[in-house]
């Protein structure tokens, strides 16, 4: 997993927002950057090949949002301190939204294997929160 706390803006919201700058601090530690903001999608399944061998497929469909990554270089499951500012398309400010949260830790790949630890978060006209 890529030491990483993810952005997400809501399909709702992402129409008015023209930047994105993310701070985060954990462990002491704080980054912060503006934030490359690309189109969001959702996977739609398509047909599945014959049966008992056939092979199914998904295809991605935009779906509004907009997100971006900051780069912590490393990332615990510690709190982590998040500030959200920017500009949005008239021209103004974006709200500072603030959040402290701690990143999800989980064995996806079974007890014996490494932790994966993520660190997501939502921006919508409300706020920001973790997801």
């Amino acid at each position: 997993m890529a030491p990483v706390v993810s952005l997400t803006i809501t399909a709702e919201y992402a129409p008015t927002v023209k930047t994105v700058h993310l701070k985060a601090c954990q462990d002491g530690k704080c980054r912060e950057a503006d934030l490359e903001l690309r189109p969001g999608s959702v996977s739609l399944p398509q047909s599945c090949g014959p049966e008992p061998e056939g092979s199914c497929s998904a295809v991605a469909s935009p779906d509004g949002t907009r997100y971006g990554f900051l780069n912590m270089g490393t990332l615990t499951s510690s709190p982590i301190d998040a500030e959200v500012t920017g500009a949005d398309t008239n021209g103004g400010t974006l709200p500072v939204r603030t959040l402290n949260f701690t990143p999800i830790s989980a064995k996806p790949w079974g007890e014996e294997c490494q932790t994966a630890i993520t660190a997501s978060l939502v921006l919508d006209a409300r706020g920001l929160r973790q997801s």
